[in-house]
């Protein structure tokens, strides 16, 4: 069975977006998107809640199309186009192409999800994100921290009624000051 994977860009000060969701000063570089795209390729499929699909559905489709693209990113067009998505919205009843929409988090949907991805899944964000931990959902948390402090935005972390026993499973320095935290849940 896979595993449902958070995977977020944070601040020192543990913020993943500045005010007006602003996300400028993540630091994606060549080295930094190679690594995503490891990452991501690798997975069975997509998790994200409205806001998060829209965005990329704006803009990942066709990137590799755009002569302004770097090969990391052209590649990343190529996953994101082949990998299934799973859309999490109270307002979409359709998506696009590879998408598949979800009115609600039901644990046990979820859990047959996980069942029959072919993969492990990956999400991001703190709105779905929060309601998969309060469920027990999230089996890994891969949290990339941003050599910046950003003072005020929105917290990954912002579940009051969350918590969690994490092992460590790996720390990783990339050449950008980015640090990747890898840590595995024990619920």
């Amino acid at each position: 069975m896979g595993k449902i994977i958070l995977s977020n860009a944070v601040s020192v000060d543990g913020f993943f977006e500045g005010p007006d969701r602003d996300i400028s000063w993540h630091r994606v570089d060549e080295e930094l998107h190679r690594h995503f795209n490891d990452e991501i390729g690798a997975m069975g499929g997509i998790i994200e809640g409205r806001v998060t699909y829209q965005l990329m559905e704006e803009f990942w489709p066709t990137a590799d199309q755009d002569p302004d693209s770097t090969p990391a990113m052209a590649e990343f067009a190529g996953i994101w186009r082949r990998l299934p998505k799973f859309v999490f919205s109270r307002t979409l009843t359709t998506a696009g192409p590879n998408a598949k929409v979800f009115a609600g988090v039901v644990p046990e949907e979820i859990r047959a999800l996980k069942a029959e991805a072919g993969g492990d899944l990956i999400m991001s964000g703190a709105d779905l994100a929060g309601t998969f931990m309060r469920h027990g959902l999230v089996d890994e948390f891969r949290i990339y921290v941003n050599p910046v402090v950003v003072g005020q935005g929105r917290r990954v972390f912002q579940s009051p009624d969350f918590t969690a026993d994490l092992d460590l499973a790996e720390s990783r320095r990339f050449g950008n000051g980015v640090v990747l935290l890898r840590y595995l849940n024990r619920g």
